[in-house]
């Protein structure tokens, strides 16, 4: 009885995998974080976090993506990430404005200091995370076989 093949891609793509992926996730990070004092924010690390996640699977297989993280939890993160960017928004007017800084003012070269615009890209970052990852993952789920036979 022949061998079922392991999903994913050759062994030296996981290694590869294995050695960036994280490196990705951590720079997605950086530019969410950053994202008030540089060019960055919540849609460019979110998208940079995304590919991370892709890239897990591209190489490992749903299967092993599907394991450690599942439909239900990446919609879970988009609609918590719509809300606490909707939740902020909101708490703005208690400033008398929608989306006021109701968080002190920033001062300068201070990273915790920019008032809810970092808060809002950490919100913005898990929608648009989350977003593409169920984009891919209902590009893969929903893949025809065999296309043009």
């Amino acid at each position: 009885m022949p061998e079922k093949p392991e999903p994913g891609m050759t062994i030296l793509v996981k290694t590869v995998t294995r050695l960036t992926a994280w490196l990705i996730l951590l720079y997605g990070i950086y530019i969410v974080l950053h994202g008030h004092i540089s060019p960055g924010g919540g849609f460019a690390g979110g998208v940079i976090i995304a590919l991370s996640f892709i890239h897990l699977m591209l190489a490992y297989g749903k299967e092993v993506v599907f394991r450690k993280l599942s439909k239900e939890m990446v919609e879970l993160m988009e609609s918590t990430g719509a809300l606490v960017f909707l939740a902020i928004a909101l708490l703005g007017l208690t400033t008398g404005y929608f989306f006021g800084n109701f968080l002190p003012a920033g001062e300068p070269f201070n990273l915790f200091s920019a008032g809810t615009i970092p808060l809002s890209n950490i919100a913005i970052s898990f929608k648009v995370w989350a977003g593409l990852f169920a984009v891919f993952l209902a590009l893969v789920l929903l893949r025809i076989d065999n296309v043009g036979e």
